[in-house]
């Protein structure tokens, strides 16, 4: 399935896992990480899974078509 929207709850703790894993989608400019603008998610799709499936909080979450 396509990823149609990747988001990070405020349970994040700002550990850069994700951001290590998939830099091309993940940032963390501040307290918290965010998802970059304008990405093709299906471009990086197992990163994103994998980044979700690694976070330690669960923070990230992934909507599907």
């Amino acid at each position: 399935m396509a990823i149609k929207k990747v988001r990070i709850t405020e349970d994040c703790t700002a550990c850069e896992l994700c951001v290590e894993l998939c830099p091309e989608v993940f940032s963390l400019p501040d307290e918290i990480a965010v998802v970059n603008e304008d990405v093709n998610l299906d471009m990086y799709e197992e990163k994103i899974k994998e980044a979700a499936e690694e976070c330690p909080v669960e923070a990230i979450k992934i909507e599907e078509e």
